[in-house]
């Protein structure tokens, strides 16, 4: 690295000072304890996803209680110079024993309250409803007021207003009693599905991550990226996006990529001729599409796999394509811009791939290890287990091996990077078991399905405009968690009918279901023997009782098709939960890009959104095309002209390529994008957009200022 990037990163250090959490001093006695007390539990997690037998609901009580104790000591109750006095850390030393204790009464009491007959004591209140309380101050502290309101505003519709709501939003309620044991004591509210899913995947994974980026992978990735693009013109954009989609393939955070690659990056860019927000967009676009990128996917492919049923290895093979597609397309906005901007090469002090290969070839081994292990049948947690063994092993083929110093100061890291999702997951956890009590997902789902008067398009709009207001407020996991619980079944509901009115149109409804149809209107069945219009065909299924769809879809579309199905749900809400990283008024990755460059936040985040346009496209492709679940040749047919559609779009909102479009041009480019996008399934329509758009691309090289663009 150069010395100017050097000072970059330090003067970048104290800009993101601003952006974190106050935390204590690492070097205090409080700081020792949270380190060892890190290593011993991530030791005692290790065990748990491999030789333990303990109940989940016990493992996931302890995981409450200790990650609790390690935030409350990570996280003064007072930020700033306050949270040193005495008194505050007496509060907060008091606040994460209490956690503990909480865990340790749900195992201790727990075979007496079911020989009461779940019949509450005094201290069953007291714990269920200090453990409530707990995770919702540690939650308040490390992600804001937004999370701990949605979750008392949840609680108290169960067991107080509900009653008094009117319409389908109304509940008949139920005692605080059930509502403190659902909560607390059953394997359904904190120390339910999302709990159990962060002590097993999401952990071993983000320990995962620690013991890569302490072996020195990071560092790897960045200069392989360097190597690998850095010699281009727009280089430094282009290692940005290379670089966040490697990182993200391990971290799994897009503020965690931000900040480790963009503090060489944007300075980089910027040298090299990129205006400052343009820079920190692109890092912060790039950044967030490291949530999208496998093996990781944040937790989100974790929460996936548990509510589909998907294996995780299907998820994040089928997810490789789509997120090369998100990226590109970041990687577009960097070509555009560098013909335009005029961007020099930057000398980067750069060595050779090969050499860099060469001595880092071993930091693949781990990820090769991981896949191989996935798809050999492992479970998850296994062989994130193994990886980690794998990384040690690994290192030792490096010139600076892991020592037994360095594996502590992983497993350290990985509970300190783990602290805040655990509570944030647990918490979550509440919000769902409402939803399971209430049933007011179906409510949601009935509703939106009514507002969108059966468009699947509009679907889209609404779920896309509610996850931006919820991730205004939640970080993106849980975003994704809630809305998923909410909307996925109305997103699946459509894109089922969608399904089986084209097999109504093409005449091949399977025997089987026409027995739905028989039921409701015998003397139409016959209409079913041939194909028929859409319109009749939709009026075909309109006329089956709701209470009947379901059984009719599972009747008439294969169980392979309707997981596809289900797949694609998710994964648009996943995308769609996205763009509260890049979308103002709350962007934090922008945010956090933007302290780099030094650029106004809010008008970094509006760049960034503006790049990140992919990751409101290819929800679309996952709604109406086949992208999910469709045969090879289908997959890589749409990846392909979708890869040029969004270069097309790039060129219509930028107004430039090789050189500026003129506005007739640039039109036609807007054209040629939406018919390689717009799923219209006719190839020839593809095409004959796809020659338009070449042309135009081979045209505006003439119009280059230059009049020769630079390759």
């Amino acid at each position: 690295m150069t010395q100017a990037s050097s000072i970059s990163a330090q003067d970048t250090a104290e800009k993101l000072k601003k952006l974190e959490l106050a935390q204590r001093d690492d070097a205090s006695p409080i700081g020792r304890f949270i380190y060892w007390a890190g290593v011993c539990f991530a030791i005692a997690h290790i065990y748990f996803n491999t030789l333990g037998t303990l109940s989940e609901l016990w493992v996931s009580a302890l995981h409450f209680g200790g990650f609790a104790l390690l935030c409350s000591l990570m996280f003064p109750m007072i930020k700033g110079p306050g949270g040193a006095k005495k008194s505050v850390l007496f509060l907060d030393i008091l606040l994460g024993v209490a956690a503990v204790v909480c865990a340790l009464y749900l195992i201790g009491f727990e075979d007496a309250l079911y020989e009461r007959g779940v019949k509450f004591v005094n201290l069953d209140w007291v714990f269920s409803i200090l453990a409530i309380g707990i995770a919702l101050e540690l939650t308040r502290r490390t992600t804001g007021w937004f999370i701990p309101c949605m979750i008392l505003f949840a609680l108290t519709y169960v067991f107080w207003w509900g009653p008094y709501i009117d319409g389908m939003f109304g509940f008949a309620g139920l005692s605080l009693e059930t509502v403190m044991y659902r909560s607390y004591f059953s394997s359904e509210g904190m120390f339910g599905q999302i709990a159990r899913i962060s002590w097993t995947y999401v952990f071993m994974f983000i320990l995962f991550g620690a013991f890569l980026v302490k072996s020195g992978a990071g560092e790897f990735i960045i200069e392989l990226s360097r190597c690998a693009a850095g010699r281009f013109v727009g280089g430094p954009g282009f290692v940005a996006v290379l670089g966040s989609g490697l990182m993200g393939s391990v971290s799994g955070s897009s503020v965690a990529n931000t900040v480790s690659t963009g503090v060489i990056t944007i300075p980089l860019m910027q040298k090299a001729g990129f205006p400052p927000r343009f820079a920190a967009g692109v890092e912060a676009a790039a950044s967030t599409g490291g949530q999208l990128m496998p093996p990781v996917m944040g937790a989100g492919a974790f929460i996936m796999a548990s509510y589909t049923q998907i294996p995780y290895v299907d998820i994040i093979a089928i997810a490789a394509l789509p997120a090369l597609l998100y990226f590109m397309s970041v990687g577009f906005y960097v070509r555009v811009e560098a013909q335009r901007s005029h961007a020099q090469a930057v000398e980067l002090d750069t060595r050779p791939v090969k050499d860099v290969l060469k001595e880092g070839w071993h930091f693949l081994l781990p990820l090769g290890v991981l896949v191989g292990l996935l798809i050999y049948g492992f479970t998850p947690t296994y062989a994130a287990g193994i990886s980690i063994l794998s990384v040690i092993v690994s290192s030792w083929l490096s010139k600076n091996p892991m020592g037994i110093k360095d594996i502590l100061d992983a497993l350290a890291q990985g509970s300190k990077n783990m602290a805040t999702t655990a509570i944030l997951l647990i918490a979550v956890g509440l919000v769902v078991n409402v939803v399971a009590m209430t049933g007011i997902g179906n409510t949601f789902s009935l509703m939106v399905t009514e507002w969108a008067g059966g468009s699947l398009l509009i679907t889209l709009v609404l779920v896309a405009l509610a996850s931006l207001v919820l991730g205004m407020g939640l970080p993106v996991t849980a975003a994704y968690i809630v809305l998923a619980t909410l909307s996925a079944p109305a997103l699946y509901g459509l894109m089922a009918e969608m399904q089986l009115v084209q097999l109504i149109m093409d005449g091949t409804l399977p025997e089987v279901a026409k027995t739905i149809f028989m039921l409701v209107d015998m003397d139409k069945v016959a209409l079913l023997a041939a194909p028929m219009s859409e319109v009749d065909a939709l009026a075909m299924v309109d006329m089956i009782p709701t209470d009947l769809k379901g059984q009719l879809l599972q009747q008439a579309i294969d169980p392979t098709s309707l997981a596809m199905l289900l797949l694609s749900a998710h994964m648009i809400i996943f995308w769609l939960s996205q763009d509260s990283n890049v979308t103002p008024p709350v962007c934090l990755t922008a945010f956090a890009a933007a302290a780099i460059a030094g650029t106004p936040p809010m008008a970094t985040g509006m760049t960034a959104w503006k790049i990140a346009k992919g990751m409101y496209v290819v929800p679309v492709l996952f709604a109406y095309t086949n992208f999910i679940g469709g045969s090879a040749t289908e997959v890589l047919t749409i990846f392909a002209f979708s890869l040029f559609g969004m270069y097309a779009l790039v060129g219509f909102m930028e107004g430039y390529l090789e050189g500026p479009l003129p506005l007739v041009l640039r039109l036609m480019s807007g054209v040629a994008g939406l018919g390689l996008l717009w799923p219209h399934h006719q190839i020839l329509v593809s095409l004959i957009s796809l020659f338009i758009f070449v042309a135009i691309f081979i045209y505006s090289r003439r119009l280059a200022p230059s009049n020769a663009a630079v390759v």
